[in-house]
């Protein structure tokens, strides 16, 4: 099977840490990956140069084929990578539905000024993102009005709105509260499966990777040490002595 995502002998360093050491890995379409690891691993400086946010001292990254090494983050986006972010990144004076047409109008190469924002996107999509996401409720919300769990949603909503083939989420559940995570991701995973959006996450509660990874990639410092299903991975002797502290 062809790789959506490639990297190639990655290496990056910062003050003489390794960050990323020569990394080879390949992400295949329709994988729910989940990245493990403890805090300074390398999983999100693997993230930002895979996203084009940090440029590597050597190696390569290829989605479908096409090297996108140091492209821009914009670039990238317009390629299919969507990303939501351990602090979600809202338009914080605008409504819920405001923040997604915004998101949508990115991928619009149309967009002026001079045209109200409602119409520059398609108002049925914008409508159906809000309804995957569960937030149609709170559309006519500010965005800094909403509790963290619905944050996390609209940060996801927004990316989707970006019309990815992957969406990439640096701790989806982090902030929220330990009854609302397991709905919070089911959310997440039945809108993604809904767009047929690969998905890739960083997470550190065992049992949301548990049950909603298909695949688990564990990091220690800045390299994949195991990599298979989640069984395999958490059961790892390794994996549970370096990552998960048992």
């Amino acid at each position: 099977m062809a790789a959506l995502i490639r990297t190639e002998g990655l290496h990056l360093t910062f003050g003489g840490v390794v960050a990323a050491d020569h990394i080879d890995f390949e992400l295949h379409t329709g994988e729910r990956l989940a990245v493990i690891g403890q805090n300074g691993a390398g999983k999100t400086t693997f993230i930002n140069i895979c996203t084009g946010y940090l440029k590597p001292e050597a190696g390569r990254v290829l989605l479908e084929g096409v090297d996108i090494t140091g492209m821009a983050p914009r670039k990238i986006v317009r390629l299919g990578v969507g990303r939501s972010f351990q602090l979600p990144q809202l338009f914080t004076e605008h409504t819920v539905r405001q923040c997604i047409q915004i998101a949508a109008a990115r991928q619009n190469k149309d967009l002026s000024w001079f045209r109200p924002l409602a119409s520059t996107v398609d108002a049925h999509e914008v409508e159906e993102t809000l309804e995957l996401v569960g937030l149609h409720a709170d559309a006519e919300e500010l965005s800094s009005d909403l509790p963290e769990g619905k944050r996390k949603l609209l940060d996801v909503a927004m990316a989707l709105a970006l019309r990815p083939k992957l969406l990439i989420m640096d701790e989806p559940t982090s902030g929220v509260a330990s009854e609302d995570k397991h709905g919070l991701m089911q959310t997440v995973m039945h809108a993604l499966d809904q767009r047929k959006v690969t998905s890739w996450f960083v997470e550190h509660d065992v049992e949301i990777v548990a049950r909603y990874a298909t695949r688990v990639a564990a990091w220690i410092a800045g390299a994949v040490v195991a990599d298979g299903t989640p069984e395999q991975v958490l059961n790892n002797p390794q994996v549970k002595s370096e990552v998960l502290g048992t």
